[in-house]
């Protein structure tokens, strides 16, 4: 089974097939770095990630680019409120947001260029669009004409007519449009905001739009046509609708393939900076492995919601022990980059990165594993462990990788904790089935538990 993958713009799913046998171009918008990233800014990361790990493991070439969002309305309002540069504050969060790939073990793209360092291109696009009647100059704006262009929702299904005004420009700058719906391209300079924060155009001196930066960029490093674009669902509308117009009316095919992941909620609700519900890196990796995080974020199929919560995470943190501790029985060692990979999950993984059936292929390994050993067959276990080593390393999660050897011993004793807290908590409610999982979880990785008057103790 060749790969198939889910178009957002088909709304179906369908055969892979790049434009250059062997290699694959892709495009992911970044974060724009207005603060320190959350869960949901990374589950994007991740997602990808294993997007791109499989294309690689499928031999093909990936260039992927992911851009940095660094000159934005909401970069240079946090700046403002907090006295900062507004450059200083972006490349703050920047730094942030790379230590927070790192932590997750997300691979570096193969470029990551920054909005501001490409203004020249985006001066070129405008220019491109004025020329062919898509755009207009007014008032040291410049707007995009969505009237102008026939295919514009095609990526959401939207009619012009049914839309609301564009959200990305103040009551002032509404005067200025021919169409309240017509989205800002280029703003011209305010004199309330700093003037490093605008650059000379034929138009007067401003700043991009949003919408304008990724087009821009990906042109720039992709070319006027490449395979797939992707990024979070919330995205569709109105950013990724924007760049399909003002792409394809300067006369660029674009993105081939549109791919986004679904939501990271808590408590049902959209994950975001506005409504003060997010969970940054920095705080969960206080309290949970990356590791853990990683596979909690990485296990579950991109299209589908992750709702988050602490017991749901805790849930990942035991099955992915469970996982570890066959391997480290197994005694196995070495490179896993040659290592076949069962049919059944090559199948599920082509079957629009299907992460859930390959993990089940993953499940039933250890299992077997596990019987090999209890068995004595230990070069059976071997060959098995070696295997799961592969189909994790796949979804950036090979436990013997050394990206995740650093602090394991140190993240010991909170991690062994927070198991026994669950077992209590499993005890108490006479789920004994779940206390002696958890018990066999922490055998199986040489640690014994006593049952004191005061409560469990453990010791290697």
């Amino acid at each position: 089974m060749s790969l198939r993958l889910y178009d957002s713009r088909t709304r179906a799913v369908r055969d892979f097939v790049p434009d250059r046998a062997g290699e694959v171009s892709m495009y992911v918008c970044g974060i724009t770095v207005q603060g320190p990233p959350h869960i949901g800014h990374m589950r994007v990361a991740v997602a990808f990630d294993v997007v791109r790990r499989w294309l690689t493991r499928s031999g093909y070439d990936v260039t992927m680019i992911r851009n940095v969002t660094d000159i934005d309305d909401k970069i240079l309002i946090k700046a403002a409120e907090h006295d900062v540069d507004w450059w200083k504050w972006a490349y703050r969060y920047e730094l942030v947001a790379t230590d927070a790939y790192n932590t997750l073990g997300v691979l570096p793209p193969s470029y990551e260029p920054r909005a501001t360092g490409h203004i020249t291109e985006m001066i070129d696009l405008i220019g491109q669009l004025i020329e062919r009647g898509h755009a207009y100059a007014s008032g040291g704006d410049v707007y995009f004409d969505v009237h102008s262009w026939p295919r514009y929702g095609e990526l959401t299904g939207t009619k012009v007519d049914e839309l609301q005004p564009a959200g990305d420009t103040d009551a002032a700058a509404e005067a200025k449009k021919r169409d309240p719906r017509d989205f800002a391209l280029w703003k011209g300079y305010k004199s309330s905001e700093p003037e490093s924060a605008s650059w000379p155009t034929p138009w007067g001196r401003g700043r991009p739009g949003w919408h304008l930066e990724c087009s821009a960029m990906a042109r720039r490093y992709l070319g006027p046509r490449f395979d797939i674009h992707g990024g979070g669902i919330d995205l569709r509308f109105p950013h990724h609708e924007n760049e399909i117009a003002q792409s394809c009316a300067a006369g660029d095919d674009f993105a081939q393939y549109w791919m986004h992941n679904a939501w990271v909620t808590l408590a049902g609700e959209k994950m975001s900076k506005s409504l003060g519900n997010t969970l940054s890196i920095d705080e969960l990796t206080k309290t949970a492995r990356p590791v853990d995080l990683r596979f909690y974020l990485a296990t579950v199929h991109y299209r589908s919601t992750v709702d988050f919560s602490d017991s749901s995470l805790g849930e990942a943190r035991a099955a992915y022990g469970r996982i570890e501790g066959f391997i480290e029985r197994s005694g196995v060692s070495g490179d896993v980059g040659d290592v076949e990979l069962p049919a059944a999950y090559v199948e599920a993984m082509n079957d629009d990165i299907g992460v859930s059936g390959a993990l089940a292929v993953v499940y039933d390994a250890v299992r077997q594993g596990n019987s090999a050993l209890g068995a004595g067959e230990k070069d059976k276990a071997a060959a098995l462990a070696m295997q799961v080593r592969a189909m994790l390393d796949v979804l950036g999660l090979d436990p013997l990788d050394p990206h995740w050897a650093d602090g394991s011993s140190a993240d010991l004793g909170w991690a062994v904790d927070d198991l026994l807290a669950q077992r209590t908590a499993a005890r108490k409610a006479r789920d004994f089935a779940r206390a002696d999982e958890i018990r066999d979880t922490l055998a199986a990785r040489g640690i014994s538990i006593e049952d004191t008057p005061d409560g469990p103790k453990w010791s290697m």
